[in-house]
């Protein structure tokens, strides 16, 4: 016997085909709200961290801000110290540069002169004064010469005048100290 379907299946399977579509419809629209949802909690996460890192790294900055501050400080009075005693060590080996100088001095000028000033300007001296003849004034540069104090003695000029009724020459001379070293005065005492 021959069977006959009456019953409208064509509906039906359309009715089933609209409720699968639906229900897919709606699983994929709950499965990409779930994958944005995923990939916004991952992407704000990962920014969330990202802010953390960045105010941790400012945090360390401006603590190595003040540490590089303190150790720039701690450098200027390292060299305003160093200049100090760059100082205080010049004038230590200096103190004694006059008082050689004024011995030396004594001790070089020959007979028949007259200094009338004397002016030093760190190692640099001048000396005016007076001489009987230019010939003492030779005397004396040569003397200043050949002192271990004194070097390059230079004439500057020399010229007869009148002082007292006297005829007289006047000169002035430069020359310039040297620096001994400190074992070789320590030896000289």
């Amino acid at each position: 016997m021959i069977r006959i379907n009456l019953l409208p299946h064509r509906e039906e399977a359309k009715k089933a085909r609209r409720e699968q579509f639906f229900v897919l419809t709606g699983l994929i629209f709950a499965l990409g709200g779930l994958i944005v949802f995923a990939v916004y909690t991952f992407i704000n996460s990962a920014i969330d961290d990202q802010v953390s890192t960045n105010d941790f790294l400012k945090k360390e900055i401006a603590v190595l801000d003040k540490e590089l501050d303190q150790i720039k400080r701690l450098k200027e009075q390292t060299q305003a110290l160093l200049a100090r005693k760059q100082v205080i060590e010049n004038l230590q080996r200096d103190r004694g540069e006059t008082v050689y100088l004024l011995s030396e001095l004594v001790k070089q000028v020959p007979e028949g002169i007259y200094l009338k000033a004397l002016k030093q300007d760190g190692l640099n001296v001048s000396v005016t004064g007076y001489a009987q003849s230019n010939a003492r004034v030779s005397a004396l540069m040569r003397n200043l010469e050949a002192s271990p104090w004194l070097e390059r003695p230079q004439l500057v000029e020399t010229k007869a005048i009148i002082l007292n009724g006297r005829r007289i020459n006047e000169f002035g001379m430069n020359f310039r100290l040297t620096r001994v070293k400190s074992e070789e005065v320590k030896g000289k005492k």
